[in-house]
């Protein structure tokens, strides 16, 4: 497949001028600190970015991306969803950026980077989006610190609006130049308010009535969840089945909550990963979360407060053909951390993945986000902490390039994903690339104190689980091989 054709990949996602009820229900949360949904990337490379030519290409994905340049505008009295404005002002340099690690360039400096860099709130009267080039690594290394608001796009929209920027080959020519439409000025003629105010009060009026009349009392006092579930139709009784629970997170020792970040990583072979997985009669996800759920028992014993199950909230991908920029839902699910063979840990979260995903079919993130479009800001918000204090960590899976990649002359030789914390302890995210599986943990300081040591677990747990598993017959194994081969060809031809 040609750089050309990558370019024009029909599965960038669609971008429609209005928030979504899901992208707007995240605009608003971020009213609280704590419910930042900022994501990003540390991709490292074999040697440094061409700054240059990273900020054409980059230039290039604006104009075929519109999103890029686009901004946030409310809408009058906060009904409805936002909407997306051309940015007048917009210029590319705020937004391509370009840093050197003091010397030694090691890949702590080059993580507190990024954590510092990710978790430093966007300009809301800004595009939201942000990549910093870095140089200065050791051993001549290079590397892209990616930021990205959830809005513009969830984990795999992000993957593939890297198609933008990404080539197959190192010395890839350069796509052709496209056509450049001024930017439109977001002043409204005079009939444009009563407009826009008469779409925001359709919005509001989606839901119906008494429907909307009864979640709204029942969202405003959360405790009353549990009791109300079953009086309402399908449509919202598996959404509020799943925020009935409103118990305290099981954690003895990741009580606290502050806004200090830590980023570790882990890298482990995938295929190894893979075939242990279906060995156990499970996927890829199973494995990744019975594995967190092994090393965060394994710390909470070597800290001396052993633990019997936490709740973990995990990404459920629900995209499709036609989806926009963001296209998931979120399942929680309480998982086993007690002492037991990692073997009937897999068994027992692969169970409770299998409910939490046909709980995730009637608990979609849309269906909260459409009921809670007239809640009050500050009602929502605290809504949204009440559940985020339930969960004990996060996690989630994206999948990436299975082929080496390069970014303007370097080629990706790890690439490490940020996922939000959104008030939880940890949030652990897994992305597959060209045989690996890099995942990246983004830790708040405060109720993990010992960030390495949960680290060192989670990658211990990973390999006891490759071992632990049977080894996959050469049948099965080139079975994998070839659906992974269908896999690539769709996504690069």
């Amino acid at each position: 497949m040609t750089n050309d054709a990558l370019l024009t990949d029909p599965q960038v996602p669609r971008f429609d001028s209005r928030m979504s009820e899901a992208e707007g229900l995240m605009w608003r949360m971020e009213k609280d600190p704590f419910l930042a949904s900022t994501f990003g990337n540390v991709t490292v490379l074999d040697r440094p970015i061409n700054y240059s030519l990273f900020r054409e290409r980059m230039q290039r994905a604006t104009i075929a991306v519109p999103r890029l340049r686009q901004r946030v505008r409310p809408t009058p009295a906060a009904l409805g969803a936002p909407r997306w404005v051309d940015d007048p002002e917009f210029n590319i340099d705020y937004h391509v950026r370009r840093m050197s690690l003091p010397t030694p360039g090691t890949q702590r400096q080059l993580l507190d980077l990024a954590t510092l860099i990710i978790n430093d709130p966007f300009e809301r009267t800004r595009p939201l989006w942000q990549f910093v080039v870095v140089d200065g690594l050791a051993g001549g290394g290079g590397a892209l610190i990616i930021k990205l608001h959830h809005t513009v796009a969830d984990g795999e929209g992000g993957v593939m609006l890297s198609l933008q920027f990404i080539d197959l080959e190192r010395n890839a020519p350069l796509p052709p130049p496209l056509p450049v439409t001024p930017l439109a000025e977001p002043t409204l003629p005079a009939d444009e308010p009563a407009d826009l105010l008469r779409s925001s009060m359709t919005d509001a009026l989606r839901v119906p009535l008494g429907l909307l009349k009864q979640v709204r009392e029942v969202l405003s006092e959360p405790t009353r969840l549990p009791g109300v579930a079953t009086q309402l139709n399908d449509s919202v009784r598996g959404l509020l089945n799943q925020m009935g629970e409103v118990d305290p997170a099981r954690s003895p020792l990741w009580t606290k909550r502050s806004l200090q970040r830590r980023l570790e990583t882990v890298r482990v072979p995938y295929r190894e990963l893979i075939d242990a997985s279906r060995a156990l009669g499970g996927k890829l996800n199973t494995a990744f979360v019975a594995a967190v759920a092994d090393a965060a028992g394994a710390y909470h014993r070597e800290c001396g407060a052993p633990v019997e199950s936490l709740r973990t909230s995990i990404a459920i991908s629900t995209r499709t053909e036609s989806s926009g920029s963001n296209a998931f839902s979120l399942a929680k699910l309480l998982v086993p951390t007690g002492e037991m063979p990692i073997v009937e840990r897999f068994a027992a979260v692969n169970e409770a993945l299998v409910q939490a995903r046909e709980g995730a079919k009637t608990a979609s993130l849309d269906t909260l986000a459409t009921l809670s479009a007239n809640l009050p800001t500050s009602v929502l918000t605290r809504i949204a902490r009440t559940q985020s204090q339930s969960i004990d960590f996060a996690t989630s899976n994206v999948r990436s390039g299975g082929v080496p990649l390069y970014i303007a002359g370097g080629l990706i030789v790890e690439n490490f994903p940020i996922g939000p914390l959104g008030g939880v302890a940890f949030n652990a995210t897994l992305l597959s690339y060209n045989g690996s599986l890099d995942i990246g943990i983004h830790i708040d300081t405060a109720a993990v104190a010992e960030p390495e040591l949960l680290r060192d677990r989670i990658e211990r747990s990973l390999n006891q689980l490759i071992y632990a598993a049977p080894r996959p017959s050469t049948a099965s194994a080139a079975e994998a091989t070839t659906s992974k081969k269908r896999w690539w060809t769709r996504l690069f031809g």
